[in-house]
């Protein structure tokens, strides 16, 4: 897997993530809503550590500023 993702794009998934948490475990967001976000909230922390997006790929966007070569 290439890389994919800037490193804003990183931390705006995890700040994101955080309030989404956050949102969650205080009790302003619950039941199916609160579960199918903290999901979402998941996958953008398992996107930011692995520096890949799934959706990006088949689009072609790259937020990455370092060109990989192959």
């Amino acid at each position: 897997m290439r890389k994919n993702m800037g490193s804003a794009d990183k931390i705006i998934r995890l700040i994101i993530a955080a309030i989404i948490g956050l949102l969650y475990f205080t009790g302003t967001i619950s039941g199916t809503v609160g579960i199918v976000l903290l999901v979402l909230a998941g996958i953008f922390v398992l996107t930011s550590f692995i520096s890949f997006c799934p959706l990006y790929a088949p689009f072609g966007i790259s937020t990455c500023s370092v060109k990989q070569t192959k």
